[in-house]
């Protein structure tokens, strides 16, 4: 795997309602917010990262990477935030995180790529045992205009578009913890409280 071929993408551009609508991104764990956590996870594994946000613009661009919006308007769900940095993205390949999964694995970026290099795939997605994890993704950048089609026909169900393509499931099975995301206050106590533990 070569990091010069993908960029990262953390999503940051949902509306958060079982946070109570605030900007997910900027919730605090451990005293720094969960975008922190994200790049600093990210960064590493990749050539370049673009962070999609939707609100606060300003306060993500502080941390130094491109800040894209969703080119549709309304909150659409990932695939729109995932197409919009996708356009901007100068790699063959990119691959996407949510911003409020603090516990990404260091080996995330080159376990994927290798099963969808294996499979000769256009798509790796992370499987952690139980389920898919669909926003764990690394793809072809050459998917963008079938992204597109996809979201202008109607299409928001990011599994109804994995299965217009080639899709390898990545197992990460010994890692299962490492999918587990933030969604509500009580989430964040729970993490807090093991993370100090």
């Amino acid at each position: 795997m070569q990091k010069a071929e993908i960029t990262g993408i953390v999503l940051a551009g949902g509306e958060a309602r079982r946070m109570g609508g605030g900007d997910k991104g900027l919730v605090e764990l451990r005293g720094k917010p969960l975008i922190e956590h994200a790049l600093t996870a990210l960064s590493p594994q990749v050539n370049a990262v673009i962070i999609n946000a939707n609100r606060n613009r300003d306060r993500y661009c502080v941390y130094g990477h491109p800040v894209i919006a969703d080119g549709r308007q309304g909150f659409q769900g990932p695939l729109a935030g995932m197409l919009s940095c996708m356009q901007a993205a100068e790699t063959e390949f990119m691959v996407s995180v949510p911003c409020d999964s603090p516990l990404l694995p260091d080996d995330l970026v080159a376990r994927l790529f290798r099963q969808l290099s294996d499979e000769e795939a256009e798509i790796s997605v992370a499987h952690n045992g139980d389920r898919v994890q669909p926003v764990f993704t690394l793809m072809s950048a050459s998917l963008a205009p079938s992204m597109q089609a996809f979201l202008d026909g109607g299409g928001r169900k990011i599994d109804k578009w994995f299965a217009q393509h080639r899709l390898a499931l990545t197992d990460f099975s010994d890692k299962p913890d490492c999918f587990r995301n933030i969604n509500k206050p009580a989430d964040l106590a729970r993490m807090e409280a093991e993370l100090d533990a």
